[in-house]
């Protein structure tokens, strides 16, 4: 026994008619044929954004649209893929950053949490995905944003084990990027956890063991502090935003694509990318 009722979703029009659009295109270029899909293109994006607005789950998703639970899968990650491919590269981020004048961006680490993933790691029983920090399993992704907390770019997945310092390296242009940025004149804040790359990153004074920070260090860590907290808006914005960003129920090395998709999203919602 069911009942059907009318849900409004929170979103604009134009976001669906963005993601529909880019369905379209994608049938087109793969040279699908009229009447051989379940869903139109606009039904389609609105089953996309209802998984990433509300997290609604893939049996409710296949139920509501008449489809196999399959099919919706493949229906959601065609337009995780569309979104994807739309990402900004972080090369034109920075440029896009210096041109709107702002002086520092911030860099930061945020874990999204998946379902319990008992893939074996380097470290004798210790998973690869397991978050010593955050006590669970889940995916590092590492976030570029504007001096305001508006996220400006988001990386790969990284397993959960690996810090953000590692996670950072393992990005084949993060670093480098950023070292063009500050040798530009421009600044990078982050926190302790990117104290391996002092070079690129300006980051709080760590207490001295056994000491005590000097008045100058806690009045710069106050300063830090003060810029940087509104730089990590940009972790809590995409989660809000997007409830399927909370916890992730599938291949954890999926993240990094989703998370991109969102960031597209939420760009577009917004009208804004810098």
């Amino acid at each position: 026994m069911s009942v059907t009722y009318e849900a409004v979703l929170s979103v604009s029009e134009d976001s669906v008619g963005f993601v529909s659009g880019l369905l379209h295109a994608e049938r087109q270029r793969r040279g699908t044929r009229k009447g051989t899909r379940c869903l139109s293109t606009y039904q389609q994006a609105v089953l996309v954004l209802r998984w990433f607005l509300d997290d609604t789950g893939m049996t409710q998703l296949a139920r509501d649209n008449a489809l196999s639970v399959s099919t919706a899968y493949e229906y959601r990650d065609e337009g995780i893929d569309v979104l994807v491919a739309r990402q900004p590269s972080l090369h034109g981020v920075l440029l896009a950053a210096k041109a709107a004048g702002h002086g520092h961006v911030t860099v930061d680490g945020t874990l999204i949490y998946t379902d319990r993933n008992h893939t074996p790691g380097p470290t004798a029983s210790v998973d690869l995905w397991w978050s010593g920090k955050h006590h669970h399993h889940g995916g590092n992704i590492q976030v570029v944003s504007a001096p305001d907390g508006w996220p400006l770019w988001t990386s790969g997945v990284r397993p959960g084990r690996e810090h953000d310092t590692t996670a950072a390296r393992a990005d084949p242009d993060l670093l480098a990027l950023i070292a063009t940025w500050v040798g530009n004149g421009h600044l990078s804040l982050a926190d302790l956890g990117y104290q391996g790359e002092p070079d690129i990153f300006r980051i709080p004074f760590k207490k001295p063991k056994g000491g005590e920070l000097t008045v100058d260090q806690q009045t710069y860590n106050a300063v830090h502090g003060a810029l940087r907290c509104l730089g990590e808006r940009a972790n809590s914005l995409l989660k809000t935003t997007y409830k399927a960003l909370r916890r992730y129920r599938g291949c954890p090395w999926r993240l990094g694509g989703i998370v991109a998709a969102a960031l597209v999203l939420l760009h577009h919602e917004n009208n804004r990318t810098t």
